[in-house]
């Protein structure tokens, strides 16, 4: 009798494989470097896309007339002393948007500001909504 697994012929079967002890190990390691690559990768994902330097919200919206909106957005900064844009629409009751406005929200010491605008539309205005805010502000809406 001999101890431990039969041996082959290597001619006729190959070298055999590792032993099951050492076959562990190297499954545990490679488990490890996969999740300690998936962890960098995460965090470089998050570091780069980490949310936005500004967002708009409604805050409030009323109907003026058949072709008017009155729209109040909160706008969040991270840096307040940056002037952004945003852009507001009004929409109809089916969805469509029949009026648009860019607006510029100067700098302010608050991160978070109210800004009211008024929004012309071609038919009879539903909703008003913000489309987005931006800090990349056009040239034409900066004040000369």
């Amino acid at each position: 009798m001999t101890d431990g697994p039969p041996q082959l012929p290597q001619s006729r079967y190959g070298r055999q494989g590792m032993p099951p002890a050492t076959r562990r190990r190297v499954a545990f390691a490679l488990g490890v470097l996969v999740l300690a690559a998936g962890v960098v990768l995460a965090l470089i994902a998050y570091q780069r896309f980490e949310g936005n330097d500004v967002e708009g919200a409604i805050a409030t919206y009323q109907v003026v007339d058949n072709q008017t909106v009155s729209v109040t957005i909160s706008v969040t900064r991270k840096n307040p002393s940056q002037p952004v844009h945003c852009i507001v629409r009004a929409r109809s009751h089916d969805g469509d948007e029949t009026g648009r406005r860019e607006i510029l929200v100067p700098p302010s010491q608050a991160a978070t500001v109210q800004v009211t605008t008024l929004v012309k539309s071609y038919k009879r205005p539903f909703v008003g909504d913000v489309y987005g805010c931006g800090t990349d502000v056009p040239g034409y809406l900066v004040a000369a």
